[in-house]
């Protein structure tokens, strides 16, 4: 660029100007007008402004000639100044003038913006930004100049703020903070740049800074200006103050760039071709790269090398995700694996939807301008990575499989084939020594054929012999040779990669091969040593032998320490071993202890973790190894929490073999870590495994015990019909067997789904004739939760005489139990009805006691049920500002907790506490937002409170529409006889 006037002015493309003022003020006018002519009488005002001598037009005339002068220096054409008897101008191409680049690039971000490229948009925008130096013409006081300049550095400000929103957008509120402060110290009377810093400081968790930022505005623009702040600034407060900004903070994820890609090997070999060809086509627009191949190819080296090269390119995200395609465990759904993906970009567990589709469109709005890198490895099908596929051409997508993809549409297909015969030698060379394989070429040409050319074969070879150096390569040919073929199926010419795995487990110990063969029976990725010692029927001490053993013949890896897996293949060949007939009862002898060892550390953890009696538990019998159990269940929820992901393959695995009864025990022993972890999809499908085994078993008390916990899970989700009529089939189950405790249990069960759906009597019922079993057992314990549970529902029903009564028999037992779970209930529910019953001072005293139980027990969701209650006695005692405070803090505990029925509930307290506040505005807002929600979530109950808050707002502007929404809200509250019709009718009646 040849001038500058976007900051001091520049002349010549360097740091050169001019220096006379006569002559600066006439060159910013022109500049400023580029292309066009200024007329004399506009230049002479510019410079003299008021009062031009007579001899003005003479001396501009030489301002101009001097400065042609200058412009000779400066090795400018002087006839760039173009003279004309209407006046005077410059000629500028578009890369001349530093004004025109900034416009066309903010025209360019603009148009990226409108299209949804949000990384090339801030690319854009911040290169047009870069172009600033400073105030448009500073150092020139000219009026006319100072007019004109100040309109550049308001379109730079404009620029700004538009780049600041893509980059809120983009999660990069961080690092934006400091630059919207400082811009805002400048500029204090721009709302947007003072709204935008408010949204960034929420978006990291600085709610009350955020605050701050409002009210010092707000002081500025009555002290300055005399007026309140605009709309949408006042709007952007009120979010804040109802918690929304602060729960997305706490949600937010990490700013930094995302990076998941596995490490590259150091000794890639090969593929020079095809890595320049698959680098030319994705710089020429292919986004999405298809390879596949043969097992052992060198499929994920190749995608992985490809990204790590390309990875400059794509800063925003680079992703990788095993599919599992072709491996022991079931090849992931794309839910699953987008739920991966989401929580790789940050995005915290209890924003990761339940349906599929709804997980998906969180998956393209996260990439959404994002310029991400994908590798998707090991696919199945087309089916299976068609829906990953994000949009827009800003992604790359790289797709292994074994399988030819021909349904991915835009796809560029790669059918990767085995190296050629100076890659293999040369891969072989890197991994064992270029000397020895060039002191026998002959030979290493051999084992590379042996091997079938194919990079695994080689690699596992010839770590074989880069540990015994004094095999010369001859020998391991010879052995290639002369070894059976235990993998037919992955044949690459006459060889295959099974000769290699064949050579590597004939020369480990007896003892170890068996270990390997039984090895394979594991359905997880990663296994411990107290896994090989069950398996193998060893003391750990020998099986960490063994294992040491096997991953020095590279059968097994240490992914880290303590912790192991089988590559694929290597699985696949242990697997294929212990399925020779001759193994028969070596294979099943090893299931069941694999089954049996799982399933009474899973139940011993659970023993320990539920806070039913042991009889709930499933009787498991003795262990095959006691040893080993009471060893590994001091692990408690850590083994729980690193085995869960291969539980649902180990149930499946039980039911493929016929071991039909530990399906349904291994089901039964990891519910509650299921249902406490939320792996409901899991939960469903062991249980529904379990069933079908116990069904078949003709064993009606699991079958009864299945159907009871696999209602849970439909309950948690919020299906409370489908809980009622699995749980009224088991119910009938235990009924026609006589099986009083789990009658019992399955009853209180029963009645908690019928609260839930408020259908009260049906509760009632079932609470009542559970306490009568429970007292006649003795069983104190049952009696408590029954209680529990009754007192909570008395409580939404209305009846707080009786929830009284119940409520201090429950405290009562709950501290003979000494149980801090049920004291902390005890002490909540008791205080929640004494407040109802108008007892303040009491209720009080007992909620906050509730509360520290909660809190110390991490009971996220009972910690929130207790400060909604407390916020709502602070509004009810005329301090709504309190109420607000603590009803935010219910909403993010339960947001943890996972409760999306609590959140709508928190959300109505708290529009009531703003409402009381005086800011109705954001009170209605919240209400409507809690009525779409709760009404997909079919919460009968927060609709009717959502809609009798949104007509307390209307009361005084719209008595029409308040009534049209009490009338609404009273046909819920009156179908589910909920106790809020009362307060409801009373609005009614006031309104006339």
């Amino acid at each position: 660029m040849r001038f500058g006037i976007l900051g001091p002015l520049r002349v010549g493309g360097g740091e050169s100007t001019v220096t006379a003022g006569r002559d600066r003020i006439v060159l910013a006018m022109l500049l400023l007008r580029a292309g066009r002519l200024v007329p004399v009488d506009e230049l002479v005002d510019a410079v003299w402004e008021d009062r031009p001598p007579a001899t003005a037009r003479a001396q501009l005339q030489t301002c101009v000639s001097r400065l042609r002068r200058r412009f000779t220096e400066l090795e400018l054409a002087p006839d760039l100044i173009v003279t004309d008897p209407a006046g005077y101008g410059v000629r500028t191409v578009p890369t001349d003038l530093d004004a025109e680049v900034f416009t066309r690039g903010v025209e360019a971000a603009r148009a990226a913006a409108t299209a949804g490229r949000l990384v090339d948009a801030r690319v854009e925008f911040r290169a047009a930004l870069a172009l600033w130096r400073g105030p448009a013409l500073g150092g020139i006081p000219s009026r006319s100049v100072r007019r004109r300049a100040q309109a550049l550095d308001e379109q730079r400000l404009t620029a700004l703020e538009e780049c600041v929103d893509v980059e809120l957008r983009l999660g990069q509120a961080a690092e934006l903070i400091e630059e919207l402060a400082e811009s805002v110290d400048r500029h204090p009377l721009r709302e947007r740049l003072r709204g935008q810093l408010m949204l960034a400081l929420s978006a990291v968790g600085r709610q009350a800074d955020a605050l701050a930022v409002y009210r010092e505005g707000r002081r500025f623009y009555a002290d300055e200006l005399g007026i309140e702040p605009g709309v949408e600034l006042q709007e952007l407060h009120q979010r804040v103050l109802a918690g929304d900004l602060a729960l997305a903070g706490r949600e937010a994820r990490p700013t930094a760039p995302v990076r998941s890609l596995p490490r590259a090997i150091g000794d890639f070999t090969g593929r020079q071709q095809t890595m320049a060809r698959l680098v030319k086509e994705v710089e020429a627009g292919a986004r999405i790269q298809l390879i596949d191949g043969m097992a052992g190819s060198g499929k994920t080296t190749l995608a992985v090398h490809l990204a790590t090269a390309l990875a400059d390119d794509y800063p925003d995200a680079q992703l990788y995700i095993d599919l599992h395609g072709h491996s022991e465990r079931t090849p992931l759904t794309p839910a699953a694996a987008v739920a991966t993906l989401l929580r790789q970009l940050g995005v915290p567990a209890e924003r990761v939807p339940t349906s599929q589709d709804d997980r998906l469109a969180l998956w393209r709005s996260e990439l959404a301008g994002r310029r991400a890198l994908l590798v998707l490895d090991n696919a199945a099908t087309a089916d299976q990575v068609t829906p990953l596929l994000p949009n827009g051409s800003h992604c790359l997508i790289l797709i292994t499989s074994r399988r030819r993809l021909v349904g991915v549409d835009e796809g560029r297909p790669s059918s990767l084939p085995v190296l050629d015969s100076d890659e293999a030698v040369e891969l072989l060379g890197r991994v064992v020594g270029v000397d020895r394989v060039a002191a026998e070429p002959e030979a290493a040409t051999k084992v590379v054929q042996r091997c079938g050319h194919l990079p695994l074969a080689i690699r596992l070879a010839g770590a074989r012999l880069a540990h015994r150096p004094r095999w010369r390569i001859a020998d391991l040919a010879e052995r290639l040779s002369t070894r059976p073929d235990p993998l037919a199926e992955f044949e690459a010419g006459e060889r295959s990669v099974g000769r290699a795995f064949a050579l590597s487990y004939a020369q480990v110990s007896p003892v170890a091969q068996r270990a390997f063969r039984l090895l394979g029976l594991h359905p997880g990725v990663r296994f411990d040593k107290s896994v090989a010692a069950v398996l193998a029927e060893l003391s750990l001490p020998e099986a960490q032998d063994l294992l040491d053993e096997l991953v020095d013949a590279h059968l097994v890896e240490e992914a880290e320490p303590g912790r192991y897996r089988l590559h694929d293949l290597v699985r696949e060949y242990a697997r294929t071993l212990v399925a020779e007939p001759e193994r028969t009862v070596e294979r099943r002898g090893g299931i069941e202890r694999l089954l049996d060892h799982h399933l009474h550390v899973a139940t011993a953890i659970a023993r320990e973790r539920e806070l039913s009696a042991l009889r709930s538990l499933i009787v498991v019998g003795e262990p095959l190894r006691p040893d080993l159990v009471m060893l590994v269940a001091e692990q408690g929820r850590a083994w729980l929490d690193e085995n869960l992901a291969a539980w649902t393959a180990l149930v499946r695995l039980a039911e493929t073999e016929g071991f039909l009864r530990y399906c349904w025990q291994l089901a039964r022993a990891c519910w509650h870590a299921q249902f406490e972890g939320g792996r409901l999809d899991e939960l469903i499908e062991t249980h529904s495994i379990g069933l079908r085994a116990a069904e078949e078993l003709g064993d009606d008390r699991a079958v009864g015990m299945m159907l009871n916990y696999l209602a849970s899970a439909h309950y948690r989700l919020g299906d409370f019909p489908t809980a009622i009529r699995v749980m009224e089939r088991s119910l009938d189950i235990f009924r026609r067997l006589g099986l009083q405790y789990e009658y019992r249990n399955t009853l209180g069960n029963l009645g908690t789904a019928y609260a839930a759906n408020f259908q009260f009597r049906r509760a009632r019922e079932s609470y009542d004739a559970a306490r009568a079993l429970a007292t006649r057992m003795g069983d104190t314990t049952a009696l408590a939760n029954e209680l529990n549970n009754l007192t909570i529902t008395l409580l939404l029903w209305g009846r707080h005489d009786e929830a009284l009564h119940t409520a201090r028999r429950h405290l009562g037992i709950a501290r003979e139990i000494g149980d801090m779970r049920r004291l902390g209930n005890a002490f909540g529910h008791l205080g929640m009805v004494r407040h109802r019953m108008g007892d303040v001072a009491p209720a009080a005293r007992l909620l906050r006691v509730a509360l520290r139980f909660k809190r110390q027990m991490g009971a996220r969701f009972g910690e929130g049920e207790v400060l909604n209650e407390i916020g709502m006695m602070e509004r009810e005692a005329g301090r709504p500002e309190e109420a607000a405070d603590l009803h935010r803090a219910a909403l993010v505990a339960m947001t943890e907790a996972g409760d999306r029925i609590g959140q709508c509930g928190s959300r109505n307290l708290l529009a009531r506490a703003i409402l009381d506040q005086g800011d109705v505005s954001s009170a209605l807002d919240l209400h409507r937002r809690v009525l779409v929600d709760a009404t997909g979530l079919g919460s009968l109950h927060e609709q009717g409170r959502a809609l009798e808050g949104i007509a307390r707002c209307l009361l005084a502007t719209d008595p029409a529409a308040a009534r049209a929404h009490l009338t609404r809200a009273l046909a819920l509250f009156r179908q589910i006889e909920s106790p809020d019709q009362h307060e409801v009718e009373r609005l009614l009646t006031e309104l006339g």
